[in-house]
């Protein structure tokens, strides 16, 4: 059947590689992205919102908030990986004009 889509697709005379396997057998579909998206994103802002509550505890108030904010964030900047991918989003999070901001926001965490 891989010979028969390799004669289709006008790649009869090439091999492919151990990289394009890996790349075809790691894309994800679109409606699996924008699934992962909501998913990581949405984890995200419940851990970010669960750390704002845990504020208030007694003693632990301020570690759990670190906690739990710290990695809603995480999460959140994570969920564009999904629509992204993850080269793309880190050479746009590095580009001249968002490198300050980028910086700021990664020392903050």
């Amino acid at each position: 059947m891989d010979k028969l889509k390799r004669v289709l697709s006008g790649r009869d005379a090439e091999e492919p590689s151990g990289l394009d396997e890996v790349i075809d057998a790691t894309s994800l579909g679109w409606g699996t992205r924008v699934k992962g998206f909501i998913a990581c994103f949405a984890i995200g802002c419940l851990c970010s919102l669960l750390g704002s509550c845990l504020l208030w505890v007694p003693r632990k108030g301020l570690t759990l908030f670190a906690v739990f904010y710290t990695l809603g964030n995480i999460a959140s900047i994570g969920s564009t990986l999904f629509l992204m991918g993850p080269m793309k989003q880190l050479k746009r999070m590095f580009e001249p004009t968002r490198l300050i901001a980028t910086i700021v926001m990664l020392v903050s965490i």
